[in-house]
């Protein structure tokens, strides 16, 4: 059944985040248990030149659906960094006490902050000088609940603590942007893809996409052949896109790209079996000018579950920055959107369907987040500036909590929060 959403989203909230200055971050989640999520925009630091050397947190601050201020940590600089990288923060309850906390790297410290108030409930010192990079909420030491805590340099080294900051092991090599873990074998501890090494959960290397060029971008874990099968596969984006099975072994290999920026697993078409592999590929590099590129090129793909090319966009705006989600349960219909956004060339974020045409164009410009904000089953999309928050349903809809005072669960998704989206599908 095909998607039929082609409505105009609908404008559900402004809100005005400008006291959490320039160049934010925003990551959701239920941070006071009030049955809602809350936006924590994250800024980090600057003077530094985030190819080589990685983002710490330079102030967090916290907003409710209307807008209320609810704390603030740090004070926000005018001369904040850019997104060139990831920002070392995620929500996630890390204690497993029922509420949310906050797991950042500020002034060269690991802070565990509590996300009612913000205040620190604990503090730790980094593995090492850049061991702030990304976070990762991993389940290593086969515990009832992820509780260990992965940290990364730029692209060469991860740290692997337990719940106590003990290090556990490191790995060095060709690490990527953005680690995913995941439990393959069903033995109750996590396996790490990191980049393209996949490593047991005691750090040992099980096997190396070692023929690939350049780093890993993405990474995704998903029954690519269909729901009736057992076989998780991995996709890793990067100079190309590939998939294996959990064993190493190739599956299939797309090289008509010049650079597989981003992949995005979905239900995007039900005229073909299995999942279907999104893609976006740089093909010409511009400046880097400004919060929008207004240079260079890039296009999404689309492949089958057998690596096939279904379609390619010949994109005619300028721009080669885009990032591409996959977008889930946005409407009624029984298929996931590609969400395009950061485009540039006067390109709003934009939900594209399996057809590579354009359900719905949002209208406004910026960075955007999804989530299902109110446990009503539907994802909000919620685009942002320097200044304000516009949260969009696919129809008028309250912002109200579904159960008032029940705590919203934290995903995977929204805990594995990076610039470089990877993830599951099943």
């Amino acid at each position: 059944m095909l998607n039929t959403s082609f409505d105009s989203p609908v404008l559900l909230q402004k809100i005005d985040i400008s006291k959490a200055g320039l160049r934010t971050k925003m990551l959701l989640g239920d941070i006071n248990g009030d049955g809602r999520m809350e936006l924590v925009m994250v800024q980090a630091d600057g003077g530094i030149d985030d190819r080589y050397v990685p983002h710490q947190v330079q102030c967090l601050t916290a907003y409710d659906l209307e807008g209320t201020l609810l704390w603030q940590v740090g004070t926000p600089d005018p001369n904040a960094g850019g997104p060139g990288s990831d920002y070392p923060a995620q929500i996630y309850d890390w204690d497993h006490d029922g509420n949310n906390e906050i797991l950042c790297v500020m002034n060269k410290r690991f802070l565990v902050l509590d996300g009612r108030t913000g205040q620190t409930k604990q503090s730790f010192g980094l593995p090492g000088e850049h061991a702030h990079d990304c976070i990762l909420i991993a389940n290593v030491s086969g515990n009832s609940h992820p509780q260990d805590i992965i940290l990364k340099d730029r692209y060469r080294k991860l740290w692997v603590m337990d719940h106590q900051f003990n290090v556990l092991w490191t790995h060095e090599g060709n690490t990527g942007h953005f680690p995913w873990v995941y439990d393959i074998d069903g033995d109750g501890h996590d396996e790490v893809m990191a980049g393209y090494d996949l490593l047991d959960h005691d750090g040992t290397k099980l096997w190396s996409c070692s023929d690939l060029d350049d780093h890993a971008d993405c990474i995704w874990f998903g029954k690519v052949d269909g729901p009736a099968s057992d076989e998780v596969r991995i996709v890793v984006g990067g100079s190309v896109t590939v998939m294996y099975d959990v064993r190493g072994h190739e599956i299939w290999r797309y090289e008509d790209s010049i650079e597989s920026q981003h992949i995005a697993l979905g239900k995007f078409r039900d005229d073909l079996p299995g999942l279907q592999i999104a893609g976006l590929d740089r093909i010409v590099r511009g400046d880097t000018g400004g919060t929008f590129s207004q240079s260079g090129k890039d296009g999404l793909f689309l492949l089958d579950a057998k690596g096939n090319e279904v379609w390619k966009e010949d994109r005619q705006t300028p721009g080669w920055l885009t990032i591409i989600e996959t977008l889930r349960h946005w409407d009624r219909g029984s298929l996931d959107y590609i969400l395009a956004y950061r485009r540039g060339g006067g390109v709003h974020p934009t939900l594209y369907d399996g057809h590579m045409n354009p359900v719905l164009t949002f209208p406004v410009d910026g960075y955007t987040a999804h989530a299902d904000l109110t446990g009503c089953g539907f994802e909000h999309v919620i685009i942002y500036d320097a200044d304000s928050a516009y949260i969009f349903g696919h129809e008028k809809m309250t912002l109200e909590a579904r159960k008032p005072g029940h705590s919203l669960a934290q995903s995977k998704r929204l805990y594995s929060s990076t610039l470089y989206p990877g993830g599951e599908y099943e």
